[in-house]
């Protein structure tokens, strides 16, 4: 299955900085410096982040005023999910069937 833009979601959420920010966010929308607050790095590498946060999907900013205003966009992370639940039925699925043969081969009691 080839999917860029799954590609995008999964790297994104590889960073532990890009996972706190969408924690973040789960608390409603906010603005970059608020974002930046809790890390201690540069004005461009939180800027950073959050272009690749928003090139994959997981967040949309908006300009108020002066100011951008970022926000989370749950579809992508739906998209996530989806895949993650896909996988884990098929594994569980596959589990079930080896012991259900360990069990009928008298191998697992």
């Amino acid at each position: 299955m080839n999917n860029p833009q799954l590609d995008q979601i999964f790297g994104a959420l590889s960073d532990a900085t890009r996972r706190g920010i969408l924690m973040q966010l789960s608390q409603g929308e906010t603005n970059i410096t608020t974002l930046a607050a809790p890390y201690q790095m540069s004005q461009p590498a939180i800027s950073k982040h959050i272009r690749i946060l928003e090139n994959a999907g997981l967040i949309r900013r908006a300009k108020r005023g002066r100011e951008y205003i970022i926000q989370a966009a749950p579809e992508a992370a739906e998209q996530a999910r989806d895949w993650i639940d896909y996988y884990a039925q098929f594994w569980r699925e596959q589990f079930d069937d080896i012991e259900a043969y360990l069990k009928q081969t008298g191998e697992l009691k």
